[in-house]
């Protein structure tokens, strides 16, 4: 299982990349490896701004559904749309070109963010 150590993550198993006033969120190696194959994101949050942990969208794996929640208070200003056509690259590639949105951020992000050593630790 890879965890970037670049990256912040969340106990809801969601990773944040944070530039700035912008943070790019996905979920993580672990997340898809639990849910397994995806066969659709739904994200219907655009322009909105939502508080840390409410939900933005949910994730739908050939077993299971799954909400997806902000890990940090923003406006949504980017959805990858590429995963409409291709879900499936959140399982291959989580870190990268599955990532989900992008989020102007409000203010400083949340506390409750993770380094990837914590993060790993909190999964046992």
């Amino acid at each position: 299982m890879k965890l970037p150590e670049d990256l912040l993550y969340t106990k809801d198993h969601e990773w944040v990349r944070i530039e700035g006033d912008m943070a790019t969120v996905g979920i993580t190696d672990f997340a898809q490896g639990e849910l397994g194959d995806i066969v659709y994101v739904e994200i219907e949050t655009l322009d909105e701004t939502l508080e840390a942990n409410e939900v933005f969208g949910s994730v739908e794996a050939v077993k299971t559904v799954s909400d997806l929640y902000m890990p940090v208070s923003g406006t949504i200003v980017e959805i990858n749309g590429a995963l409409e056509e291709a879900p499936e690259t959140v399982n291959s590639d989580p870190y990268g070109e599955g990532w989900m949105i992008k989020i102007k951020l409000n203010g400083e992000p949340a506390g409750d963010l993770m380094t990837a050593d914590e993060y790993a630790k909190s999964l046992g």
